[in-house]
């Protein structure tokens, strides 16, 4: 493609930068505005600065992938009030063998959750269960982080529902739901197994969890609770007093009122993630039928959720089966999000029903809008055209050097750009090369650009939605937050994501 107009280009530039830096930072110091706002202002400026006419900007966005995108968030919360990840949960702390049975099961969880509700809702709704489990356990939460975060990525390349690029992958390549899965699992299981065994070797030492000697060595230092606790008496009011020739009690303890008991923490609480920001990976709070005491139900009512629940899931898994006989993945999602308001048997517009609805990122919608209009005006200067007839003759998919050249430069894109645009504008492109190119196959092409864009996200911690997520997750804990720093994911983050990267190349299947 040419070069637009130097005005056009100098201009359309500007604007997608301002895009750019406000998906990537978006807490700008001089313009504090978010991913959302900053997204629409990328796209208003290609239109205030005539890189594209309003009509053309319309015609950017690409409904079916915002249909997919509303209909399957629609599905993840009538799952999640369904008590489907509450369930997910037990499964991963069910009868577990030490922290490095917990870390292969955490990522066997993460993978199979992401391919199928996506890696952002996978990330939300483990990550405050993750870090419970790790308090619980004493065991270091930063190896369990990086682990639910890298194989929600990796496991969310295997469909076209796992992530958002692959909704734009699948939607404009028309790649079927199962020739997609059948394309990018060898590589997925193959991939996700190298992470593994790479986060059981990087932190093998700290999985051990509690250093035996230093805790030992504590109790030495520490009186016996037990027996000052028993040697105690408690007055009528609640104080403590000690008997004669007693061991002194701890002072933290001889000065409270009341011993307290650690209390369990269900696990139907620690998947309740309290909403806090603008950002779009929040949970609101449950409250609905399902949260009333068991015992306050009537038989009915008790029967009635155990059918609504069980209806949930076969509606689920009726959309999966659709998506799997080929049928539009737009309006199959859509479909089963109306049939599971439908029974829900409640006015949309109630104030029941508008509090689930309001669960879904209307913000990650709009943030989507704006993009296709920003990637659209930046395509139009021609830059990214210029830089792929650059690349493209050394970037063919018929040799392994050529997969490598287009693999270096997706990785670089997917985290500079991030995947998404990077996918849009190289996507078609790629695409195009391959049909010229002897030999080569065009769906391979998509395939290999799934792939590598999503694991590319595990390189740094703003490669992808999923590891911010985990990390403001994190570091927002009410008790004992935890800080997820930029230097800590990158050292695990960059030979692991080039390690799982080229293992799984070899298998993606034309």
């Amino acid at each position: 493609m040419a070069w637009a107009s130097t005005p056009k280009v100098v201009l359309g530039c500007f604007a997608f930068g301002v895009f750019w830096i406000m998906a990537v930072v978006p807490v700008v110091p001089f313009l504090p505005i978010g991913r959302t706002a900053g997204s629409l202002l990328g796209a208003c400026l290609m239109v205030v600065f005539q890189v594209l006419s309003p009509a053309e900007a319309f015609a950017a966005v690409d409904l079916p992938i915002l249909g997919l995108l509303f209909g399957t968030m629609v599905v993840s919360v009538y799952l999640e009030r369904a008590d489907a990840f509450k369930y997910l949960g037990h499964a991963l702390s069910w009868r577990s063998l030490g922290g490095k049975d917990l870390l292969c099961r955490l990522c066997l969880l993460s993978a199979l959750c992401s391919a199928l509700f996506t890696n952002d809702t996978t990330c939300v709704v483990l990550t405050q269960f993750v870090l419970e489990v790790c308090r619980e356990k004493k065991l270091p939460p930063q190896p369990f982080l990086i682990a639910l975060a890298s194989s929600a990525n990796i496991g969310s390349a295997a469909t076209p529902i796992g992530n958002p690029q692959n909704l734009v992958i699948a939607v404009e390549s028309k790649i079927a739901f199962g020739k997609f899965l059948g394309g990018v699992v060898p590589a997925m299981v193959l991939g996700l197994i190298a992470n593994t065994l790479l986060l059981l070797a990087y932190y093998w030492k700290k999985l051990r969890g509690v250093d035996e000697d230093a805790e030992s060595r504590q109790a030495a230092d520490t009186p016996d609770l037990g027996k000052s606790v028993a040697a105690s008496t408690s007055t009528p009011d609640g104080q403590l007093t000690q008997e004669a020739g007693a061991p002194p009690l701890p002072r933290s303890i001889s000065s409270s009122r009341h011993l307290q008991r650690p209390s369990l923490i269900a696990i139907n609480e620690i998947l309740r993630l309290e909403p806090r920001g603008s950002g779009h990976f929040q949970v609101p709070p449950r409250v609905e039928l399902q949260d009333t005491p068991q015992a306050s139900l009537t038989r009915f009512q008790r029967l009635r959720k155990k059918v609504w629940k069980v209806s949930v899931y076969l509606v689920t898994i009726g959309m999966l089966v659709a998506f799997l006989y080929g049928l539009d993945l737009s309006w199959t999602a859509i479909t089963a999000a109306i049939v599971l308001m439908v029974l829900d048997f409640t006015d949309a517009s109630g104030t029941y029903l508008r509090h689930w609805l309001h669960q879904v990122s209307y913000s990650l919608l709009v943030f989507f809008s704006g993009m296709f209009i920003a990637v659209r005006g930046f395509n139009r200067t021609g830059a990214p055209g210029q830089l792929w007839d650059a690349v493209e003759p050394h970037a063919r998919i018929n040799t392994a050097a050529g997969i490598a050249i287009l693999s270096a430069v997706v990785i670089l894109l997917s985290n500079v750009a991030s995947n998404v645009p990077t996918v849009l504008l190289l996507g078609a492109r790629v695409a195009a090369s391959a049909a010229a190119t002897e030999g080569a196959s065009v769906k391979k092409a998509w395939l290999i650009l799934a792939w590598v864009s999503t694991v590319a996200g595990n390189l740094t911690l703003v490669g992808s939605a999923a590891n911010i997520i985990v990390s403001e997750q994190a570091s927002r804990m009410e008790e004992h937050p935890y800080n997820l720093s930029f230097w800590n994911h990158l050292r695990f983050g960059a030979p692991a994501t080039f390690i799982v990267i080229a293992v799984g190349l070899p298998l993606i299947q034309g």
